[in-house]
């Protein structure tokens, strides 16, 4: 695909740039869809605020621990982790209809003293669960003394009714697409190949396209959590899944148990918003590593956009058959943003890039876009796309977004010019109507949510963790903020975040709102 989304998945991309590409999302193209194949109707989903009575042949269900095994893009965890199958309804307003299952992986609690499950989602939306919670396991190891470790892949995701929306031959020979057009030849040739992933996702995914919603998988969690066994839902939502979290405390505030934000999105933004935030999310970040390299921020980022510029123009040689184009080179530098540690492999790549060499950038971009050396693609973008167009309400026509793209620009010269047409071809032509222009997340009467937000965080920028503050209501959003760099801030070398993290999921002490970790 070679594209960004708006908003990534966090603890895959930290895991990727770390080189441990084995933890990211896998697809399973289709396996297991609903026989029912329809195509989906055009108008908006059903989506039920209300309690769902659910038959006992979900809530009583048994659950199949067994030993994991390997699938196409992820090897099998070690012996400590099982994995089940979850039955949930397609479609929620029908829980005695059809079904689906739900891919789960759990590992128990090491300690006597056990509070629950503790339910991780690692954002995307599209991120898979279950290749990737073995991985982050030695992060969260010290919440294991006392909780069971779960995650699971979400409706439409890897084993879980996993969606493709497009083979592998079609994302590479799609890389040459311009994704900021200068030309209306280039436009229609974009906005061509969005409508072309359209159809293609909805081929895969039939009457599934409609039911893979932010507000299908809360309701799928609260099934979770009483299939499971737990009074309480805890939770740990990263990035997107922070959205996910308020959601589902929206839907179910009884039920909030010790629940944990981290890279929290802001719910009061619309798709625009969303693309507008995180232009100034990655600049910021840009700006924070141009001055680690004793650069000015403002000359550095000149540089960068005259390189693509460049690129756009002619792209760059690589190691391989390929060309560097624009967007994979664009794709390239946003990845290292995630997380400091990288920021030395974006210099080295800039460098190259910079030499006429595009090799080390389009490493960083097949990283990112899930690419191994075989050419085959995983299908965690595939998702996301499906997922969010579903919940995107908002459908900007070209000729809005070029009104708006001076403004992108002006928020950043680098990341403005892609992240507004993004806005017009990420849902253009989609066979199915959003459901919402932003997330209800008000939860008047649920348990306090902690909320952590970092302010060097590209993807979610920390301005959203007060507004998800505000928007659950008084005394339920807690925030806490660290001054720091990448994607989330738990795990990334604060004591102080990790302690209070720590101390709230374990023994219950909520910070005082406000806290900030230097």
């Amino acid at each position: 695909m070679g594209r960004m989304p708006r908003w990534t998945v966090a603890v895959t991309a930290a895991l990727l740039v770390a080189g441990c590409g084995s933890g990211s999302p896998d697809g399973a193209g289709g396996k297991g869809q609903a026989t029912d194949t329809a195509a989906p109707s055009a108008s908006r989903p059903s989506a039920p605020s209300a309690p769902v009575a659910l038959p006992a042949s979900l809530t009583s269900q048994h659950l199949d621990w067994h030993h994991c095994t390997a699938t196409e893009d992820s090897p099998a965890p070690g012996d400590d982790w099982r994995c089940a199958t979850l039955k949930v309804p397609l479609d929620w307003s029908e829980p005695d209809g059809a079904t689906i299952g739900l891919a789960l992986i759990r590992a128990r609690a090491t300690g006597a003293d056990r509070i629950g499950s503790l339910l991780f989602n690692f954002g995307g939306p599209g991120g898979s669960g279950v290749s990737t919670m073995p991985f982050y396991a030695p992060t969260v190891a010290r919440l294991r003394e006392r909780y069971d470790l779960v995650s699971w892949d979400p409706r439409g995701v890897g084993e879980s009714e996993g969606i493709r929306c497009r083979g592998d031959r079609a994302i590479e020979a799609a890389e040459d697409v311009d994704t900021t057009p200068d030309t209306p030849a280039e436009e229609k040739a974009y906005l061509q190949d969005a409508a072309d992933f359209a159809k293609g996702c909805q081929k895969a995914a039939g009457r599934l396209l409609s039911h893979v919603s932010t507000t299908d998988t809360a309701r799928d969690m609260d099934l979770m959590r009483q299939v499971l066994g737990d009074a309480r839902m805890h939770y740990f939502g990263i990035s997107y899944g922070t959205e996910l979290g308020g959601v589902y405390a929206h839907l179910f505030p009884k039920q909030v148990g010790r629940v944990i934000l981290d890279a929290v999105v802001d719910p009061t933004a619309d798709a625009v918003g969303h693309a507008k935030n995180q232009t100034r999310g990655f600049q910021r970040a840009l700006d924070d590593y141009l001055k680690s390299t004793g650069q000015d921020p403002a000359q550095g980022t000149r540089k960068i956009a005259d390189l693509l510029r460049q690129i756009d123009a002619r792209p760059l040689p690589t190691s391989s058959e390929r060309k560097l184009t624009q967007t994979l080179a664009l794709t390239g530098i946003v990845l290292p943003l995630y997380s400091k540690s990288s920021w030395p492999r974006l210099t080295s790549a800039l460098q190259s890039a910079q030499q006429g060499d595009g090799s080390q950038l389009l490493a960083l971009a097949d990283d990112y876009d899930e690419r191994d050396s075989s050419g085959h693609y995983g299908t965690m973008s595939h998702s996301q796309r499906v997922i969010s167009c579903l919940d995107d309400r908002q459908r900007p026509t070209p000729a809005e977004t070029k009104k708006r793209l001076a403004a992108f620009e002006r928020l950043s010269p680098v990341f403005g010019d892609f992240l507004g047409w993004d806005t017009a071809g990420w849902c253009h032509d989609w066979p199915v109507a959003g459901q919402f222009d932003t997330p209800e997340v008000s939860a008047t009467g649920a348990a306090p949510i902690l909320l952590v937000g970092n302010t060097g965080d590209p993807a979610t920028p920390y301005e959203g963790a007060r507004k998800m503050a505000d928007a659950l209501g008084k005394g339920v959003g807690v925030e806490l903020t660290w001054k720091g760099e990448g994607h989330g801030a738990y795990g990334r070398g604060s004591d102080c975040v990790d302690s209070a993290v720590n101390s709230y999921l374990l023994n219950g002490t909520v910070p005082k709102d406000g806290t900030v970790c230097e």
